[in-house]
C-alpha cells in the first residue's frame, strides 16, 4: 500500500509542480476513492505532501522572477488568514458528524469547484475580460477565498487558486503557477501549524507521512524542471484534462460516501 501511496503523491506533486495547482486536488480525492485512511488522515497528510512540494518548487523557481512579490503576499497574507478559519471550518463538520458525511461535502464542494473552474479556462478565459486587482483588502479577500477552500478541503489550493489570478490579475499561465504555488506554501504552513497548536492533529501511520512528504519534495523538484521545458499551451491543456479526471473522481466519491 504504501508504494501505491508514494506513486499517486509522487504523480500529483509533479503535476502539481507543472501546473501550480499543489497536488492536493489530486491527492485527496484520489485516496478517498482508495478509502486507504480516514477523511481526517488524508486531509492532514495530503496537506503536508503539498506544503513540502510547495516549498520545494518556491526554491526551485527563485531565481525566475515570475512571482510578484506584492500581489502574491497580499494574497499569501488573506490565504493565511483563511487556512486557519478553513481549518477550523473542517473541524466544526467533523465534530458535528459522521467522517462520511465530511468526505461527502468534501467531495462535492470540490467537485462544483473543479466544473466551475474547467468551464472558465477551457471556454470562457478566452471570451471573457481579464481584470488587475490593485485594492489591497480586495486582494486579500480574494487570497481569504483561497485559504478557506484550500484548508477546508484538504487539497492545497488547486483549481481555484488559477482561476483567481487568471481573471482578477490577468495573469498567464506560467505566472499564474507560480504565484499559486508561493500562496499555498503560505496556506498549507498556517494549516498545519493551526493543527499542530490546536492539537488536532488525526492518527496516522507514520510512515505513510514519510512516504508522502518525500513524494511531495521529489515531486516538486521534478514538476518545476519539466514547467520550464514544456509551453503554456501544453500546461493549459494538461491542466484541463486533470480537472475532468478530478470531476468524475469526486462524483464517485460523493456517491461512495453518501449516507
Amino acid at each position: 500500500m504504501g508504494i501505491i501511496i508514494f506513486a499517486i503523491c509522487l504523480a500529483a506533486s509533479t503535476i502539481g509542480g507543472i501546473c501550480g495547482i499543489g497536488g492536493g486536488v489530486i491527492i485527496k480525492p484520489v485516496l478517498d476513492a482508495l478509502h486507504i485512511m480516514s477523511v481526517s488522515s488524508i486531509s492532514f497528510l495530503s496537506g503536508l505532501s503539498v506544503l513540502s512540494m510547495s516549498v520545494v518548487s518556491m526554491i526551485k523557481q527563485r531565481k525566475s522572477h515570475l512571482v510578484e512579490l506584492r500581489t502574491g503576499s497580499l494574497l499569501a497574507l488573506g490565504a493565511v488568514l483563511g487556512g486557519i478559519a478553513g481549518n477550523a471550518i473542517f473541524q466544526q463538520l467533523k465534530a458535528m458528524t459522521q467522517d462520511q458525511l465530511v468526505g461527502m461535502v468534501q467531495a462535492i464542494v470540490l467537485a462544483i469547484i473543479t466544473i466551475l473552474t474547467l468551464v472558465y479556462s477551457a471556454f470562457l478565459r478566452s471570451r471573457l475580460p481579464s481584470y488587475q486587482v490593485h485594492n489591497p483588502v480586495a486582494t486579500v479577500l480574494l487570497g481569504l477565498l483561497m485559504g478557506v477552500l484550500s484548508a477546508f478541503l484538504g487539497i492545497g489550493g488547486g483549481p481555484i487558486n488559477l482561476a483567481i489570478l487568471y481573471f482578477a490579475f490577468s495573469m498567464d499561465t506560467k505566472k499564474a503557477a507560480a504565484n499559486s504555488l508561493y500562496i499555498i506554501m503560505f496556506s498549507q504552513a498556517s494549516s498545519f501549524l493551526t493543527s499542530c497548536i490546536q492539537r488536532t492533529i488525526p492518527e496516522f501511520e507514520l510512515i505513510y507521512l514519510v512516504l508522502m512528504v518525500a513524494a511531495g519534495i521529489l515531486g516538486g523538484m521534478l514538476g518545476s524542471k519539466i514547467n520550464k521545458r514544456i509551453s503554456a499551451a501544453t500546461t493549459d491543456k494538461l491542466f484541463a484534462g486533470l480537472l475532468l479526471v478530478i470531476v468524475f473522481i469526486c462524483f464517485y466519491n460523493a456517491w461512495r460516501f453518501a449516507p
